[in-house]
Parts: C-alpha cells; sequence; structure tokens
C-alpha cells in the first residue's frame, strides 16, 4: 500500500490549488505556511469553501483515549490525535471531519455513511478511520435525529437521498487540501443500511467522488423493502389469528438450522446456503393446541405468504421472497417506514398505514421521491476511473431481504457483462448474519461499524478494498470472525458470490479448510 505521509501542514501558497483539487469550489485565502498544527486547525474556517461554516476546530489529543459522543448507545474511542472540525454545509448540513497528525495521515480520505433515518453521525467508522490514519468525514443527512416531519421538506428528501454525501465528498476534499497542503491521493467510502445504499448512490450518481465504496445491506430498491415490512405488518393486524410474536418466528428460524445446518459438512449452527434449504414448514404445524414449541394454522400461512414473492394488487412479482430462516424484523419497526408513504409521498403527516396500496404508493414513490432508489445498473463511468465496490448482505438479514443485494448484483452483470462486473465489483454473502452485523454466525470482516482496529486485507473489507484499488489485488475470501466477550470464538470465510464455501474436512473453525466455489 502505499507510504505517503506528508510530516507537517503544508498550507497552500493559494486558493488555486485548493480550488482544483475541489472542482472549482470557491475558498479564502490560505494561512501563513509557518503556523504550527494546532494553530493550523484553528485557522481552518478561514479557508472553508464558500458554502461550508465552521463552527469549531480543535485538537483532540487523547489520554491515552477519547470518547467521541454516544450514538445509538454506543460510545467509539480513539487514541490517535486529530483536528477536529465541526461543521454545517449550505447552512443545514452538518458534518464532522477528523484530521489525522499529518505525520500519521496515510493520504486518503475516508467517508463514513449513517443508517436508518441518519440526523446522526457515524463516530465508529469515523474512530476506526482516523486510527489508522485516515482523514474522516461523515454528515447527517441534512437534518437531525430529534426534527420531527423531515420528510415533508423537499431539500431535506434531496439530502438524505443523496445531495448531503456529495457535498460533504466535496467540502471534505477541500479541507483535506487546506490542512495537508495537498489532497487526498484516494478516496473511500464504507457503510451499511442507510450508509450502504448512500455507498452505492455514490457510485452511481457521483463516480468521481470515491475510488471506491463498501456498501452493506444497502437496498437497491429501498421503497419496495419499504412495502414489504409494511405490508407486513399490516397482514398481520388484517389477520390476527395468524399473528407472530419474536418467539413464534424463532420457532421458524430455529426449524431451518436444524434441517439444514449440516448441509455444508460443518455443523455449527448456522446454515451456509438458505436459498439451497428446504424448510419443512407443515412439520412445525400444532397437532391439537398452540404450544411454545410449534405454529397454529393460521401462522404457518403467515409464514408461507411472507416467504413468498411481495406481489402488488395487479399480481407482479416485487422481490423473490425470503430465505428460509429468515424472520421478520423484531422490536418497533423502522422510522422511516411511515414517514416515507406519509410525509415523503403523500406529503401528509396524517395519512394513516391502512389506506396503502403496494401499487399506488410505490408508483407515488417513484414519482416524488426519484432518487429514493439506488438501483441504477450502469457503472461504465464508475469502473472507467478504476473505481471498485464492495457489496455485503447478511443471509438472515430481516430489514434488507438477502435477494436485494443478490439481485441487484445480478442485473449490473447482465448490464455490464460478467467479467467487466467482476473487474470491479464484489458481494459477499454472510451466512447466519442479520442487519449489518448480529446472528448466529461470523460477522465481522471490516464492514460498517467493526468495533476492532482496521486488519489485513485477507480478514478487512476496506484494507482488501484499497489494495483492489491501488494495487490491482481484487479480494478473494475474507476471513470474518466471531467476538464473545472480546474472544474470538469463530472464525469462516466468506466468498464472493455466488460462490460459496467448501469444507474440506478437519477443524470446522478452521478458515483454511475451506475453498470458494461454485455449488
Amino acid at each position: 500500500m502505499s507510504t505517503h505521509r506528508p510530516m507537517a501542514p503544508r498550507w497552500l501558497a493559494g486558493a488555486w490549488l485548493l480550488a482544483a483539487a475541489t472542482g472549482g469550489l470557491a475558498v479564502a485565502a490560505a494561512p501563513d505556511a509557518s503556523m504550527p498544527p494546532g494553530a493550523a486547525c484553528a485557522q481552518l474556517p478561514a479557508v472553508a469553501p464558500g458554502n461550508v461554516r465552521i463552527g469549531a476546530a480543535t485538537v483532540v489529543a487523547p489520554a491515552p483515549r477519547w470518547l467521541a459522543p454516544p450514538v445509538y448507545g454506543r460510545q467509539a474511542s480513539v487514541s490517535a490525535s486529530f483536528c477536529r472540525v465541526e461543521g454545517v454545509i449550505e447552512g443545514r448540513i452538518g458534518f464532522e471531519l477528523w484530521l489525522p497528525e499529518p505525520a500519521h495521515w496515510n493520504g486518503r480520505l475516508l467517508g463514513a455513511g449513517v443508517g436508518g433515518d441518519a440526523g446522526v453521525y457515524n463516530y465508529a467508522d469515523m474512530a476506526r478511520g482516523v486510527d489508522a490514519g485516515y482523514a474522516t468525514i461523515t454528515n447527517d443527512s441534512g437534518h437531525k435525529a430529534s426534527e420531527a416531519h423531515w420528510m415533508m421538506r423537499s431539500e431535506a428528501v434531496l439530502d438524505y437521498t443523496h445531495r448531503s454525501q456529495h457535498l460533504m465528498n466535496q467540502a471534505g476534499r477541500a479541507l483535506v487540501a487546506a490542512y495537508y497542503g495537498q489532497g487526498a491521493h484516494h478516496a473511500y467510502f464504507i457503510g451499511c443500511s442507510g450508509g450502504g445504499r448512500q455507498a452505492l448512490k455514490e457510485m452511481q450518481r457521483f463516480p468521481e467522488d470515491y475510488d471506491g465504496v463498501i456498501a452493506g445491506a444497502g437496498a437497491p430498491t429501498m421503497p419496495i423493502m419499504s412495502a414489504r415490512h409494511l405490508w407486513q405488518a399490516l397482514y398481520q393486524q388484517r389477520h390476527p389469528a395468524g399473528a407472530m410474536s419474536d418467539a413464534d418466528w424463532d420457532i421458524v428460524a430455529q426449524a431451518a438450522v436444524a434441517a439444514c445446518d449440516a448441509d455444508d459438512g460443518v455443523v455449527d449452527g448456522v446454515v451456509e446456503h438458505p436459498p439451497s434449504c428446504h424448510l419443512p414448514l407443515r412439520s412445525l404445524q400444532c397437532q391439537d393446541t398452540k404450544t411454545a414449541q410449534c405454529l397454529s394454522a393460521a401462522q404457518l400461512a403467515t409464514v408461507r405468504r411472507f416467504y413468498a414473492p411481495l406481489r402488488d394488487e395487479t399480481g407482479r412479482a416485487l422481490d423473490s421472497g425470503l430465505v428460509p430462516g429468515v424472520r421478520t424484523r423484531p422490536g418497533p419497526p423502522s422510522p422511516l417506514l411511515l414517514p416515507l408513504f406519509a410525509e415523503g409521498a403523500h406529503h401528509d403527516a396524517g395519512w394513516r398505514a391502512e389506506q396503502f396500496n403496494i401499487h399506488d404508493d410505490l408508483a407515488l414513490v417513484e414519482r416524488e421521491m426519484p432518487e429514493m432508489k439506488a438501483d441504477a445498473t450502469d457503472l461504465r463511468a464508475f469502473a472507467a476511473r478504476g473505481g471498485r465496490a464492495i457489496l455485503y448482505q447478511g443471509w438472515l438479514d430481516p430489514s434488507v431481504v438477502a435477494g436485494q443485494s443478490i439481485d441487484y448484483v445480478q442485473r449490473v452483470r447482465r448490464d455490464l457483462g460478467a467479467r467487466a462486473t467482476d473487474g470491479m465489483l464484489r458481494l459477499y454473502m454472510v451466512p447466519g448474519m442479520l442487519h449489518c452485523g448480529g446472528g448466529g454466525g461470523a460477522n465481522l470482516f471490516g464492514g460498517m461499524g467493526d468495533p476492532r482496529p482496521i486488519g489485513a486485507a485477507d480478514a478487512d473489507l476496506l484494507t482488501a478494498l484499497t489494495a483492489w484499488v491501488e494495487q490491482q489485488q481484487a479480494p478473494r475470501s475474507i476471513t470474518a470472525v466471531r467476538l464473545e466477550n472480546g474472544a474470538i470464538t469463530r472464525r469462516h470465510p466468506l466468498c464472493p458470490w455466488p460462490q460459496q464455501a467448501r469444507f474440506l474436512g478437519g477443524d470446522g473453525n478452521d478458515p483454511t479448510r475451506y475453498r470458494c466455489g461454485s455449488r
């Protein structure tokens, strides 16, 4: 990998170099070149692009670690010193940029996406990135998590769907060039769920922004996924006898493991390839009264309906259905679900889910929010500049069904050709993994939110992507691990789709005892 490591800030002699590095953004004159790093950080507001306002630029010197503000109950920590830049783009898109000390900078920019309904910062991947020497940047997608009815604002929807990430990239490139005296030689993006969709949009719509992207569970046809979740909720309301609890769905998931765990030759509590699993649903039906170990006939009908492809009112199939062992999303529904249709499509906060019509409301989303999808398959511009993409998806993801990612890659292969697609895109399907993590299998491999330091190319997606872009070393198998109480309890190879791990015998927890190959 590149050993590019500037030793001190080399402030620009004039604004022209900064403008060249950022596509012509207007900037102020640069500070004095003799300025020490701490003062240089404090002076960044003076050289911000015209659409950027920096509220604070301060040096963070961990002793020995600095804790970022908590997000979703998790608090990321940093051990490397950095310049913390807090600002706003176009007056409403909040962002943070963390700039490692010049001697520690690896010459790269890392964008960190945010999931769900956004409104927060991805401090976890920022911390991981800055410790490894990346200048890292994230944004709140143009609104705060506390803002109600933000989808009623058209500019907020555009920021959320695509604009905020592109503007963030431009601002980040400008400030990196100002602080270090030269632009980043490569830029990368990582995200899962909503962050994965952001990664897809970046390579599809703004191919010049990043040299490589990592997109986990990106839901290329997100409106269809949302329609499925809303339809499932309504179905159970309208068929109360068939309503399923979390414990009922556990019965289905456990039955799939019992039926198909050994198919790959290793009994480890995980089904390697769920599409090949034959799940005997009939055996789950109670013979007499309902118990905690079986399902009623009405519940079994619900499972069969949910597992089948989603169809609209005309009978048209909208997805490929669920793979055996998948359960519905536990807990409350996504905070995006109702607002997507009520506020984003109908522009009516009082719209009720009972009014939902799959065919009509998906057409309305397409008309009112066409950028919500991330399913464009023409990636020629991204590929032509050497762009590379790594996608990953949990087989048992209840929020973004596995078929969404597979169907998208298949469409790209049809449009670009298999050879061209394989030259710039990889998809890793993760056995046993739920939404962006969790589940019963090995689920840490350098995806979004990995709590470990960035690792080697054969075990970390970001390092693998960097080697692919900068050294033309295409990734092969990636070793995923499972941590329990801080200790690795499982190791398993992930193979680029459509290959899967083939067990050779021996120790099922030894990644070297597998080979990637076709079924």
